[in-house]
């Protein structure tokens, strides 16, 4: 009777385990330094001040991520973005992702379908999802009713910043060690997390990367309206590598146009400098 009573329990769990879906809500956070070399076109520290305050929102967004046991979808909640621009100073983001941009995750084949828009082109950037070297702590903490440990990992990047002075740009170059710290629930089984977050044996509800933090807000596990996981098939396909290849032609590209003009309109010495 005891080995029935048993199965019947292992039964039901992998039952329950197969109709689990939920959904999370997460809010995104940069601290931002913006370093303006003073010159003929420098703007006054009013603007300065106000660009830092709309930039700050700028990169404040918030993401739902619809998931399942093993396959999820991870997409910008629609939102107002503020134009960040003051006075005569202009600053363009390139690859801080669109509002209908949409990630998918498959757990259980271990790859990805990103669905990515730049210069208005889509592509579907699909890939193996990225193996996370994650050393686990026994450190604790709740987040909401949710008891969460931690983990850490790290990964060498070489980073790559751009000064324009007069017209002129200068691109340099350094490896710098980015160290990024999440905050998992056992309670929800499920090896998920935001964006490329993955791979520990719960949903990650915190992350905090470089200057980064995404935080979970909210957390719906079961709803009553089933969910439904549908990935992204409409733009060019390209590997990760491929793509990233075609957001430095288009990040070079932008500075020249930006050269261009700043020579065309006569405009003074202007430095900013986004470092992340």
């Amino acid at each position: 009777m005891r080995v029935i009573l048993v199965l019947l329990l292992v039964i039901s769990l992998t039952a329950s385990g197969q109709k689990f879906q939920g959904k999370a809500t997460y809010k995104t956070h940069r601290n931002i330094d913006i370093k303006i070399q003073e010159g003929g076109g420098a703007p006054n520290n009013e603007i300065q001040k106000a660009l830092h305050e709309q930039l700050k929102k700028r990169f404040q967004k918030t993401y739902t991520l619809s998931f399942t046991k093993s396959k999820s979808t991870y997409v910008q909640n629609k939102e107002i973005q503020p134009n960040v621009k003051k006075g005569d100073v202009k600053i363009m983001i390139m690859g801080n992702g669109a509002g209908d941009d949409v990630l998918y995750k498959n757990i259980s084949t271990k790859g990805y379908v990103n669905k990515r828009e730049i210069s208005g082109k889509r592509f579907l950037i699909q890939d193996k999802l990225p193996v996370h070297d994650w050393k686990m702590s026994s450190e604790t903490k709740k987040i909401g009713k949710y008891m969460c440990y931690k983990a850490t990992r790290s990964r060498e990047v070489e980073k790559s910043s751009f000064m324009m002075t007069d017209g002129e740009t200068e691109e340099k170059k350094k490896k710098i060690t980015i160290t990024t710290t999440a905050w998992y629930t056992p309670e929800i089984p499920i090896s998920n997390g935001p964006g490329m977050h993955w791979g520990l044996p719960g949903l990650i509800l915190e992350v905090h990367e470089g200057k980064q933090s995404i935080v979970c807000s909210e957390l719906i596990v079961n709803p009553s309206k089933k969910i439904k996981i549908t990935i992204p098939k409409k733009g060019k396909k390209v590997t990760q590598e491929k793509f990233d290849k075609i957001m430095k032609e288009k990040s070079e590209e932008m500075i020249e146009r930006f050269k261009n003009n700043r020579k065309s309109t006569n405009g003074g010495s202007l430095d900013i400098r986004i470092q992340g």
